[in-house]
């Protein structure tokens, strides 16, 4: 098929999707120039991608067409992060380079045009087998097989074309730098900035580009907007064969020594020479946590075997995180760490840890009793913040005033805590690490914050709710090594006297009170799923709701009220401000947000208890957190339906049960569409042969493991079906037996 056939073709397709014409008239601009310019020439061997196009063009595949060409893929605040494909709206070898190009222009126009420039390149262990389908098996695809290492590669080959010195790890032995490494290493080797080719958490399809400043940390507003508006004006891309900067010795490789220096500094942090007591199970899942926790754990005298153990499915590299529950490779999905539990049981551990591909997250799991209960990020980064404190104050060495830095929708009990202690919080960041790591720069070349005076002697922690943790102000992101000692020295603390981390959790809301964290979140994929998300946004901030769930909105704090919080800076600050916190009846906090990273909207919600005293029984506590448990879940679910009827969504109360990891429209397609197939099919005569292989091409498209994901919404919708007799038991008696038989 010609290219102006399907070009054609495609306007024609395009015409029937409900979409702003704008957006239309973009994908066919960059659809042309795409089937015109190959884009992977020079960076991609081989780079035939025009096939690709003509089976969706071929197929019909006009709303897949659309999305990966009707814009280039958002150049956020700190780079870009999606799927792997075909066209501009994609990660790929030239989203990347152009990223790339665009950073090499900002740095010299920040810098100037003859300063000397010098980068640290590092990468995670991804590898693009598009494991969701996206594209079909017998058309030939240039993007199978395409690493992070193969991307990090490319952008070596642009930056040393414009003659920036890169330092990354040598191509063999195989091996992988975290995020908070390349952070601690920018700062070493005095560099100007950084990149890391990485999609932290997200599904192995995805990939992307973080790239750092001279502090170790991402630019914050104003400055991130320049490199964007830079970025965005980038079309042609400059870069010379990787083989050649490496003969030519313009890539330096990063050193072993450079990279005990990173261990050595968070090793410091311990405040015991040996390891106590405590048996350590350790995941990587599958990423570069290996090399950074992994290696604190055992130079701090956790002994392989006997005190430190591994997850074998999951400690290789693999980039398609093949051994990790629904391929989630995210320490904040409890389910992700199944098999470290499992492995925890049989060694009789203490604790349990994990970290995402990119290592800078970190998960936790304590025993309790003969069970193991998940520790989520506000409540890792509670028991950090007491012990700490605790510690320090015993040790002598606490700071006058120490410091805690938190975002805004982390937990308030860390204040608490915090100032029991004589501390000071600053804890109403905007989301994002970033802006952490900025208060640490401002304090370390000026001595105060705002208002507040302190010096990087006072910092205990920074930390924000989908763990991120930071014990050291020498590095500026989020870093899973360091607190990763400080929670092994703690567990062996307490298993000396008998206890666990749990039991400090729980000792800790007796006596600062409760507090509830839950995090929801709604994916919509694609343009039109874009666009729902900013028109939910939009609406809730127009006209915010009187009530929800039956209660009432006392109040509402919108982050762009320019009076309240001053102008904007830039685009990216308003992008970043794109905040809405609700205040509600009972003592609730709400607060929604879109993603800057994922397509979805991601809703907090906090309620807090009194303290019940650190006398009080288990018995009285548990009281008093179950009822704060259930009013946070029931009006969670109330918010959900009230945000999404904004966009004409109704789902059942059983299908928002569904995993937040599953998007709204397979969450719409269980209610609309499997339930009803399913309760005809199992009351007809075919086999359960055919009954199990349907319910499996049904549930495809919900995601690795699909029937784990929906499985509580599965059987909440099977007691609504028999409380309201509207399908016979047998009926549902067979879907659920054939349901459960994989």
């Amino acid at each position: 098929m010609s290219d102006s056939r399907l070009v054609d073709e495609a306007r024609k397709g395009f015409a029937a999707i409900a979409i702003d014409d704008s957006l239309k008239h973009a994908a066919l601009a960059h659809l042309e120039d795409w089937l015109a310019t190959d884009k992977f020439a020079g960076l991609l061997a081989p780079s035939d991608y025009v096939p690709l196009v003509e089976w969706m063009v071929r197929d019909k595949k006009f709303d897949f067409l659309l999305d990966g060409f009707y814009q280039v893929i958002p150049f956020g605040t700190g780079g870009r992060r999606g799927p792997v494909g075909i066209g501009p709206n994609r990660i790929n070898p030239y989203t990347i380079a152009s990223s790339v190009q665009g950073h090499v222009e900002y740095l010299r126009r920040k810098l100037g045009a003859s300063a000397k420039l010098k980068v640290v390149v590092a990468y995670d262990v991804r590898e693009f087998q598009d494991l969701r389908g996206a594209y079909p098996k017998d058309v030939p695809n240039p993007l199978i097989g395409l690493t992070s290492k193969d991307l990090a590669q490319i952008a070596a080959s642009v930056y040393c074309a414009a003659g920036v010195a890169v330092y990354m790890l040598p191509d063999e032995p195989a091996d992988f730098i975290s995020t908070p490494e390349l952070s601690f290493l920018i700062r070493r080797y005095g560099a100007q900035g950084g990149l890391n080719v990485s999609a932290s958490h997200n599904h192995p399809d995805d990939n992307g580009g973080k790239f750092y400043n001279d502090q170790g940390g991402q630019e914050i507003p104003p400055d991130d907007e320049q490199m964007v508006d830079i970025v965005e004006t980038i079309t042609d891309v400059t870069s010379m064969p990787y083989s050649d900067a490496r003969s030519r010795g313009l890539i330096h490789h990063i050193t072993a020594a450079d990279r005990q220096a990173y261990i050595d500094l968070n090793l410091a942090l311990r405040m015991k020479s040996e390891p106590g007591p405590a048996k350590i199970v350790f995941s990587n899942l599958h990423g570069t946590g290996i090399n950074t926790v992994g290696r604190c754990l055992q130079e701090m005298g956790f002994e392989l075997g006997t005190q430190y153990f591994e997850v074998p499915e999951q400690r290789d590299y693999r980039g398609d995180f093949a051994n990790v529950m629904f391929r989630c490779p995210n320490p904040e999905v409890p389910q992700s760490l199944d098999l470290a539990i499992k492995r925890a049981g049989e060694v009789g551990a203490d604790l349990v840890l994990a970290t995402d591909p990119d290592a800078d997250r970190l998960g936790g799991v304590s025993k309790n009793g003969d069970r193991f209960e998940f520790l989520n990020g506000n409540e890792c980064a509670v028991v950090i913040t007491r012990y700490r404190l605790e510690k320090l104050r015993e040790a002598g060495k606490l700071p006058a005033r120490p410091l805690v830095i938190k975002t805004q929708v982390t937990t308030e009990l860390i204040a608490r805590i915090t100032e029991a202690y004589g501390g000071i919080v600053i804890g109403d960041l905007l989301v994002g690490f970033k802006y952490i790591g900025n208060i640490l720069k401002q304090i370390e070349q000026t001595g105060r914050f705002g208002n507040v005076e302190a010096s990087l002697s006072d910092f205990i922690l920074g930390t924000e709710e989908s763990h991120g943790l930071l014990v050291t102000p020498e590095i500026r992101d989020k870093d899973a090594a360091g607190a990763s000692v400080v929670l092994a020295e703690m567990a062996s603390d307490l298993a000396a006297e008998g206890r666990t981390l749990y039991d400090y959790l729980i000792d800790t809301y007796k006596q600062y009170g409760y507090h509830r964290n839950f995090l929801r979140s709604t994916i919509m994929q694609g343009a039109s799923g874009s666009a729902a998300i900013q028109k939910i946004q939009r609406l809730l901030r127009e006209n915010p709701p009187e009530t929800v769930g039956g209660r009432r909105v006392l109040s509402v704090t919108d982050y762009w009220d320019e009076d309240q919080f001053g102008p904007f800076v830039s685009n990216t600050d308003r992008f970043g401000r794109n905040l809405i916190t609700y205040h509600v009846e009972g003592g609730i906090k709400a607060t929604i947000r879109p993603s800057g990273t994922e397509p979805k909207n991601k809703i907090y919600i906090e309620k807090a208890s009194d303290p019940v005293g650190a006398g009080a029984s288990d018995a009285v506590f548990q009281a008093a957190r179950d009822m704060v448990d259930q009013e946070v879940q029931e009006f969670s679910n109330s918010f959900l339906k009230t945000m999404l009827a904004l966009v004409d969504i109704d789902l059942p109360a059983y299908a928002l049960e569904i995993s937040d990891l599953v998007s709204i429209n397979s969450k719409r397609h269980f209610a609309e569409e499997f339930t009803p197939g399913l309760e005809r099919l199992a009351a007809g005569s075919g086999s359960n042969e055919e009954l199990n292989a349907w319910i499996d091409s049904q549930l495809k498209s919900y995601g690795p493991d699909a029937r784990l994901l929906i499985g509580p919404a599965f059987d909440s919708y099977l007691g609504q079906a028999r409380s309201q007799g509207s399908v016979s038991e047998a009926a549902l008696a067979r879907a659920e037996r054939v349901f459960r038989q994989s």
